[in-house]
């Protein structure tokens, strides 16, 4: 165990015969005393001081720790977003195709069936006119019966004339 000043203060010398200068050990005595309580007051602020150092370079380190924790986590967040997104944009570019696809295929099908519809408008309208066409010389062909002419007997001989000059220009016509 170190001595302490209180210790050198109360230490006691056997006297022999012609010992030391008693009074120029005590005051060498009390000049190690002061310069040892100066030593050890030092070394405990020193001691002091050195605590608070490693109280601080402790918290310091826990904050270095923790933000290199956090840059990691942030970096491999950051790589998962990147990533995520990445996949997101390929996915999203995959149904694009897929939507673009559908929408061509589907108006490439109404296009076919429009084309159809169409050439089947064209069929029924050429039988239609073909229809009509044969309807309406069925009808003249009933106007130029004579069957007509005895239903109603001309009044006059003018007017005889003017039926037969038309029944001409029917015939001419068709």
């Amino acid at each position: 165990m170190p001595l302490t000043p209180l210790d050198i203060h109360n230490k006691e010398f056997n006297r022999g015969f012609r010992g030391y200068d008693e009074d120029e050990v005590n005051g060498f005595l009390d000049q190690v005393i002061k310069d040892y309580e100066g030593v050890i007051r030092e070394k405990k602020d020193l001691q002091e001081k050195l605590a608070k150092m490693e109280e601080k370079l402790s918290y310091f380190t826990n904050i270095e720790e923790t933000l290199n924790k956090s840059i990691v986590v942030a970096q491999e967040t950051g790589e998962e977003v990147k990533r995520n997104a990445n996949k997101e944009a390929r996915l999203i570019v995959k149904e694009a195709e897929k939507n673009a696809d559908r929408i061509i295929n589907e108006a490439l099908s109404k296009s076919r069936k429009i084309m159809l519809d169409i050439e089947e408008l064209k069929k029924q309208s050429s039988v239609y006119r073909t229809r009509f066409r044969m309807l309406i010389e069925a009808q003249l062909e009933m106007l130029k019966n004579e069957d007509w002419e005895h239903l109603m007997p001309p009044k006059d001989e003018k007017e005889q004339d003017q039926l037969t000059e038309s029944d001409a220009e029917k015939a001419n016509i068709t």
